[in-house]
């Protein structure tokens, strides 16, 4: 008798193993890629690099110009039509050579109407004294007449008033000859003021009037030129407020320019003026040094690449910063600490060391750390990429 159920056909062997088999080996595969990659965490080769011997800075950086420390700009004090200027750009002035003549027919003039007023004036007091001498003397003759009644009262009243007014006449002439004299000295010094003189000695750097220019000096006082003195130079450099609690009067600073990256110049924080420069919302203040130039080399308005050096190290043994881990907290003696992994016998190993002077690529080791210690500063490939074996070769995952 049949069973009312009815059996179901029997599987074939292929189908059978496609659906225990193909898990088995899903599951294979997984515990193997786990064992290989070291407890299921993803792991590369470490990429280290060796503790060396070498030079660390600490700074600050700035784009600068340059400007002479010493200079003038020269002008006119009179108005007229420049006639001469006797040098030109480059050239190398003394403290009172003659730089540049004004026309000086016009003040000559005054001088001489001054000059020949002030002739008139003398000639005027001494015809005066004379009369005054005349009046003293009939003064004097009235007194003794009138003593004797020879004269009368009214006589001897005209020539007492004779000499009081003579008196008086000279001290009015004497008065215009003052204020002539003083007229004159004034015309005599705008006839000078035409002759243009160096007041410093140093390079003229530039001519901005043209001979034969008419100046005028009466509402402001024209520039003819600007002499400089070219040793030494003055780096003026605008450093962000940012930086700026980071810079001391005094510490040492280098530039280099375009035209000579390899050189550098050094010289000494002298100055940061304290009212800043607000360029597209940044607040920049200006920080000034000044730096030998004995073969003139260095000229106004050469842009300058400036660093200026917080701390520097130099032969001591540094530790790139990618290594760098912080320590939590700070150490009671102000050291600053910081962890890094370090290899020992091809294991790594946590150490803390004490850094000092450290920029953004490399710190200097104080303790912790030797010359030729390997340290951490990656994990190396990750992903599809495996770690490298001991015989150089790489180990494969298995193929489905």
């Amino acid at each position: 008798m049949r069973s009312p159920f009815r059996l179901l056909p029997a599987m074939p062997r292929r189908a059978t193993f496609a659906l225990i088999g193909f898990p088995a080996i899903v599951a294979l595969l997984a515990g193997g890629w786990w064992l290989l990659s070291g407890n299921g965490e993803p792991r590369g080769t470490p990429v280290t690099q060796k503790v060396v011997i070498g030079d660390v800075e600490d700074t600050v950086s700035a784009v600068g110009t340059l400007q002479p420390r010493e200079y003038v700009d020269v002008g006119t004090q009179v108005s007229g039509q420049l006639q001469r200027i006797l040098v030109d750009f480059g050239v190398r002035v003394e403290k009172g050579q003659l730089l540049a003549q004004i026309d000086p027919a016009v003040y000559q003039a005054r001088v001489n109407a001054n000059e020949a007023q002030l002739l008139s004036l003398k000639a005027q007091l001494a015809d005066k004294q004379a009369q005054k001498l005349l009046a003293e003397q009939q003064l004097k003759r009235q007194k003794e007449l009138l003593a004797s009644r020879a004269t009368s009262q009214d006589a001897h009243d005209v020539a007492d008033a004779n000499l009081k007014i003579a008196i008086a006449q000279i001290a009015m002439i004497e008065a215009q000859i003052q204020q002539t004299e003083s007229t004159l000295n004034g015309d005599r010094a705008n006839l000078s003021y035409t002759k243009i003189y160096a007041p410093m000695s140093g390079t003229v750097v530039n001519i901005t009037a043209k001979q034969g220019q008419t100046l005028n000096a009466n509402q402001q006082a024209p520039i003819i030129l600007r002499i400089a003195e070219l040793d030494p130079m003055t780096v003026w450099t605008q450093v962000s407020e940012a930086d700026v609690p980071r810079l001391k009067v005094g510490m040492p600073a280098y530039f280099t320019t375009l035209g000579q990256p390899d050189r550098r110049r050094h010289g000494k924080l002298r100055q940061i003026l304290p009212t800043p420069e607000v360029v597209n919302n940044v607040v920049l203040y200006s920080s000034l040094f000044e730096v030998e130039n004995p073969e003139g080399d260095l000229l106004p308005q050469m842009s300058a690449q400036v660093f200026f050096v917080v701390g520097a190290a130099r032969r001591v043994p540094i530790v790139p910063v990618a290594a760098l881990r912080p320590v939590r907290g700070k150490a009671a003696d102000g050291k600053k600490l910081y962890r890094v992994r370090a290899m020992e016998d091809g294991r790594v190993v946590e150490r803390t060391i004490e850094v000092g002077v450290m920029n953004r690529v490399s710190a200097e080791v104080k303790s912790g750390l030797e010359p030729g210690d390997e340290v951490v500063i990656g994990d190396g490939a990750q992903g599809s990429a495996a770690p490298a074996s001991k015989s150089g070769g790489r180990l494969r995952t298995p193929r489905l």
